[in-house]
């Protein structure tokens, strides 16, 4: 990773809500009141991915998340990183497997061995959420939002402000520091026997 030649991200998408913007005042009594932003029916999706080697974590947000933006935001991810092999960790949602996702990544690791794949994906385990340090990342920038609610009085502020604390900024904290090193059984053990083998193919 180090050298450049392979960039191993975890993934995931995230929706955001106007109830996402849920903050608190002190009102009578000195008691605590949850305030409410209006239109909650707003939402946005993002995709992100955290680097694990430089821990910079990049997003972009998305009408829907469905095949046509997971390939959007992989060739993205593939802009940021030009000179490197890709590798995702992230859910098997049926986006991140099918339809124009599957086409994506026949079409640009077509003839090529798996060390020279341009693109490789594996898989948390099922129904697993807490083993991707990307959910921490989101609930990072929704705390922010709650703390900062009174600052965004329309759905466009709280977009703008959601994605700006959390784009190119660069996360170091226990879940990710832990990644490559246990508690993800089969996918990490994948990593392993791939990143092994890159290292005897070179």
């Amino acid at each position: 990773m180090r050298s450049g030649k392979l960039c191993v991200f975890a993934e995931d998408e995230s929706h955001l809500l106007w109830g996402d913007t849920v903050g608190y005042v002190w009102g009578n009594r000195n008691e605590r009141t949850e305030i409410n932003i209006k239109n909650e029916r707003e939402r946005q999706t993002y995709y992100g991915a955290i680097d694990f080697y430089s821990r910079e974590f990049l997003v972009r947000a998305y009408d829907r998340a469905d095949s046509a933006g997971t390939v959007s935001f992989l060739k993205y991810l593939r802009n940021k990183r030009k000179n490197s092999k890709i590798l995702i960790i992230w859910d098997m949602a049926s986006y991140h497997r099918y339809a124009e996702m599957k086409k994506y990544l026949e079409e640009i690791n077509r003839g090529l061995d798996e060390k020279d794949r341009k693109i490789t994906c594996i898989f948390f385990e099922p129904d697993a959420p807490e083993q991707n340090p990307v959910e921490d990342i989101w609930l990072k920038g929704k705390n922010f939002l709650r703390k900062h609610f009174y600052e965004n009085k329309t759905f466009a502020q709280v977009k703008k402000c959601f994605f700006n604390f959390l784009s190119g900024q660069f996360f170091n904290f226990d879940k990710l520091n832990g990644m490559l090193h246990n508690s993800f059984r089969d996918a990490i053990l994948h990593l392993h026997l791939w990143l092994n083998y890159l290292k005897k193919s070179h």
